[in-house]
C-alpha cells in the first residue's frame, strides 16, 4: 500500500481529533502526561468558506496538532455558539474524540463513496484556497464523524514538516505558531 511521506497510507487513516475545552491546557497536558509535541497551533483557525448542513456558517475554532508515531492528533477549541459538528459532537457524547481523519487522493471520488453509503458532508470547508475538508456523519455507526482531507502535495508537506518536528523532539518550545494567511 503507498504511504505519504509522514508514513500513513494514502486514503487511510491520517488524524484521530479530539474537541476539548481549552486548548492550550490541553495541548500542555497531552505534552506532560503523554510525551507529545511539538504541536503546531493554528489560532485562530480562518478557513477560506465553510458550511454546515448546507449553510454559510462562521465557526471560531482554534486547533492544535501534533504527532504520535505516523499518527497526527489534532485538538480543537471552539470559541463561539455557532451551530457546528464540534457543537454536536459535545452535545451528543461530550468533551473528547470527535472525528477520524482520513486521506482523500481522489476527493471527488472519497466524497461519492461515503455518500454512496449514506453518510451525509455535514460540515464542508475550504482551509486554503486548493484544498477541500468534508466531515461525513458516520456517527450513526461509528463513534464519530469522519474527515475527508483532500490530500494535495501543500497538505503532504505541511504535515510531513510536523511529522518531522515530532521524530526525535527534545522537548523544547512545545507550542509553535502558525500564522495564519493573509
Amino acid at each position: 500500500m503507498p504511504l505519504l511521506n509522514f508514513g500513513q497510507p494514502f486514503d487511510g487513516v491520517i488524524q484521530m481529533a479530539y474537541v476539548v475545552p481549552n486548548l492550550r491546557k490541553a495541548m500542555t497536558e497531552w505534552t506532560e502526561r503523554l510525551k507529545m509535541g511539538p504541536w503546531f497551533l493554528f489560532s485562530p483557525f480562518k478557513p477560506v468558506t465553510q458550511s454546515y448542513r448546507g449553510k454559510p456558517t462562521a465557526v471560531s475554532v482554534s486547533i492544535g496538532m501534533a504527532y504520535a508515531g505516523h499518527m497526527q492528533f489534532e485538538l480543537i477549541e471552539q470559541h463561539n455558539d455557532a451551530p457546528s459538528v464540534y457543537r454536536d459532537g459535545v452535545n451528543q457524547r461530550g468533551y473528547g474524540f470527535h472525528h477520524w481523519g482520513v486521506s482523500a487522493m481522489d476527493f471527488d471520488r472519497s466524497l461519492a463513496l461515503f455518500q454512496a453509503k449514506g453518510y451525509d458532508a455535514v460540515f464542508t470547508l475550504k482551509p486554503d484556497p486548493n484544498t477541500r475538508l468534508a466531515y461525513m456523519d458516520t456517527t450513526a455507526d461509528l463513534p464519530g464523524f469522519v474527515e475527508l482531507i483532500e490530500t494535495t502535495a501543500a497538505t503532504e508537506t505541511l504535515f510531513t514538516m510536523m511529522y518531522q518536528a515530532a521524530l526525535g523532539w527534545d522537548g523544547k518550545d512545545p507550542v509553535r505558531e502558525i500564522a495564519p494567511p493573509p
